[in-house]
């Protein structure tokens, strides 16, 4: 009786005329709310355009309504401020709530995990299939592992639950071949009860949107293993969906910046050597940039840091992927072989101004941050400064806070890789499929472009598109 009584009030915030899945996935959800199982978690997995950010936006609406506690979280700032626009409830990143920072510390590894003291809560990830379970610099969080302390974070807590939502056709996170948050059996290792909502009807409109439309082809053909050399892509009789020639591309990037803004606007390319041309190009082509750097200037942070944000209530550390707008440029210096610039700059994602040392070099790098050999050049350099402190340890010390040392390493923004626009939307994406040769094309193929067409939330234009995709 309250089960059907819960998925009516859900139904009810529910913007739609509901189709069947939904109203099988409003039943499963109210089953799992009202559940007393103790370790349950529930999967709720959905392609592009299958209602799953509605869904959810109608589950918070009715647990705020019965004065239900959730808490909303997401793998990266941009991805947990989408989030908050559609659930209408303001969303974190994990590792800001699952992390606390170890105070007085000289190690490296800055973040311990934090207790749970929530209680009768549930949490809801979006964007689960970029949660990794190992990574770069990870030692830094707790175990390394996210996937590991975020479950152990959740169920410490009393009566706390969690709900992992994601789209299993999207790219796994990077050097990894699945998504593990979205694998039911690894998730059933941690000794939960694991129930699972897939959502595949496609509800916008796909016959009106090409994006939707080939995007729900490219899905079929990796759910059903039918991937074919050359993905068929359908152009006609689409509004929001089209190949652009190379002579076309400033125009159409111009009326996208003059008609939605240049944060509404996105390249994606295929390499980072590209999205640099790009970058390049905009600014002086579009933008009649000529300094290295001028205020209003998009950047990405190529590498997390941990050193600018001690003290900032808002942010834990800068992330890697974070988009950054400079307000001013203070000045630039020259120091250790390398170029620094001193900025204000905003948090697009927080909406926070911060004054932080940027790293000029990694600008114009065809890597995604400094390569190993200038990093190592950068430490060893500065190190010399502190030849004359006795120890290691006490050598170390100074350069944790040496803020050349711990510069941001930053690249344009205009243009970046699918992996970094991953958990980001914009209202127009201009995708560069670029070159291709056989040997590059198959399954891990298929993903990339699904990933990178589900970016676009209203147009998608498809540069330098091989004859062999055209339907």
């Amino acid at each position: 009786m309250i089960n059907s009584y819960l998925s009516c009030q859900i139904t009810q915030n529910f913007p739609y005329i509901p189709t069947n899945d939904q109203v099988l996935a409003f039943r499963t959800l109210s089953d799992f709310l009202l559940s007393r199982e103790p370790d349950g978690l529930l999967l709720l997995k959905g392609y592009a355009g299958t209602g799953k950010t509605s869904l959810v936006g109608a589950l918070v609406k009715t647990l705020n309504a019965l004065e239900q506690k959730s808490i909303l979280l997401a793998p990266t700032g941009r991805a947990a401020k989408v989030f908050s626009g559609y659930a209408g409830q303001k969303a974190y990143t994990i590792h800001k709530k699952i992390y606390r920072q170890k105070a007085f510390s000289n190690e490296p590894a800055g973040f311990l995990p934090d207790t749970n003291l929530h209680k009768d809560t549930l949490f809801i990830v979006d964007e689960a299939s970029m949660i990794a379970n190992e990574g770069l610099d990870s030692f830094i969080f707790g175990t390394g592992r996210l996937l590991d302390d975020l479950i152990q974070y959740v169920y410490s807590g009393e009566n706390c639950r969690l709900i992992l939502m994601g789209d299993v056709a999207q790219l796994p996170p990077v050097m990894q071949s699945e998504s593990p948050a979205l694998n039911p059996e690894i998730l059933r290792g941690y000794n939960l009860h694991v129930e699972e909502i897939t959502l595949t009807q496609v509800v916008r409109q796909s016959e009106d949107s090409g994006i939707l439309f080939n995007a729900t082809r490219l899905r079929d053909a990796l759910r059903t293993n039918t991937v074919e050399i050359f993905p068929k892509l359908k152009l006609q009789g689409f509004s929001d969906f089209r190949k652009i020639n190379g002579d076309e591309l400033i125009e159409e990037i111009s009326a996208a910046y003059s008609r939605d803004g240049i944060e509404e606007t996105m390249i994606i390319s295929r390499s980072n050597k590209r999205a640099t041309i790009y970058n390049n190009g905009i600014r002086n082509r579009i933008l009649y940039r000529e300094e290295e750097l001028s205020s209003s200037d998009r950047l990405m942070v190529a590498k997390n840091n941990y050193y600018w944000t001690s003290g900032c209530k808002e942010m834990d550390f800068i992330a890697n992927g974070e988009i950054i707008q400079v307000l001013r440029v203070r000045r630039t210096t020259e120091l250790y072989g390398f170029r620094f610039a001193d900025v204000l700059v905003r948090f697009q994602d927080y909406d926070l101004e911060m004054e932080i040392k940027i790293l000029l070099d990694t600008l114009q790098t065809d890597t995604p941050a400094l390569p190993k050999e200038l990093n190592d050049k950068l430490f060893y350099t500065i190190l010399e400064d502190y030849e004359d402190v006795p120890t290691k340890a006490g050598k170390m010390k100074k350069m944790k806070v040496d803020p050349h040392y711990n510069v941001v390493q930053v690249k344009y923004a205009y243009a970046v890789t699918c992996h970094k626009a991953q958990g980001g939307q914009w209202m127009n994406v201009f995708l560069d499929i670029g070159y291709m040769t056989e040997e590059m094309l198959g399954e891990d193929f298929y993903r990339w472009l699904y990933t990178a067409f589900t970016r676009a939330t209203h147009r998608l234009y498809l540069v330098n598109l091989p004859e062999e995709f055209i339907e």
